[in-house]
């Protein structure tokens, strides 16, 4: 496993660098064994200290989790609970799909672009006729899921939404997490073959 613990406003020392790599060694190894590499920001926000862990630890699996608190050890011991609390709910799920991972199709690439924010003061000097400004441009995979598959990855890697291929119609499809809690689906095709 590749790690890399960084501090912002915050000098990270050699004693908080073997805690944080024993503490995802020990979780990752439980229910993974073979993570790629994991990358640990640890920032210090007024008096609270907040961690940020990301870990790649296998293709198209990411996994975030954060955690807050008044001193560093504590924030990243809170965000390394969620990470374990994530990869213990999942995982069933997570093997199982270590297995089908052969038999996934193959993954689509497609552009991703980030737009500035309409309020903005970048959209105000931009001479685009109205059209929104990109701000940055990036290649993103669009994976073969089912629906489960879906979901599962974006509760694993804490986002909003997530764009993927239904594996059953080879349609697009677009989950996200609604405002209520719970998710939403959109599945252009429907029920249809």
């Amino acid at each position: 496993m590749q790690l890399s613990v960084k501090g912002k406003q915050l000098d990270v020392g050699d004693a908080l660098r073997t805690h944080v790599g024993d503490s995802l060694s020990r979780i990752l190894d439980k229910y993974f064994g073979d993570a790629i590499e994991v990358g640990v920001t640890l920032t210090k926000e007024g008096h609270r200290f907040r961690a940020q862990v990301t870990a790649h630890v296998g293709r198209g699996i990411q996994l975030r989790a954060q955690g807050e608190a008044e001193e560093p050890y504590p924030a990243f011991d809170n965000a390394a609970e969620h990470l374990a609390k994530r990869l213990r709910r999942h995982k069933r799920r997570l093997r199982d799909h270590r297995s089908d991972s052969a038999a996934e199709a193959e993954i689509l690439t497609a552009q991703q672009y980030v737009l500035a924010d309409p309020g903005g003061e970048e959209l105000e000097n931009n001479d685009s006729e109205g059209k929104p400004a990109v701000i940055a441009e990036m290649t993103t995979e669009i994976p073969s899921l089912t629906v489960e598959q879906a979901v599962m990855r974006m509760d694993l890697a804490d986002v909003p939404a997530l764009m993927f291929r239904n594996s059953s119609h080879s349609g697009l499809n677009m989950i996200y997490r609604r405002a209520d809690g719970h998710i939403g689906w959109v599945d252009p095709r429907g029920n249809r073959g």
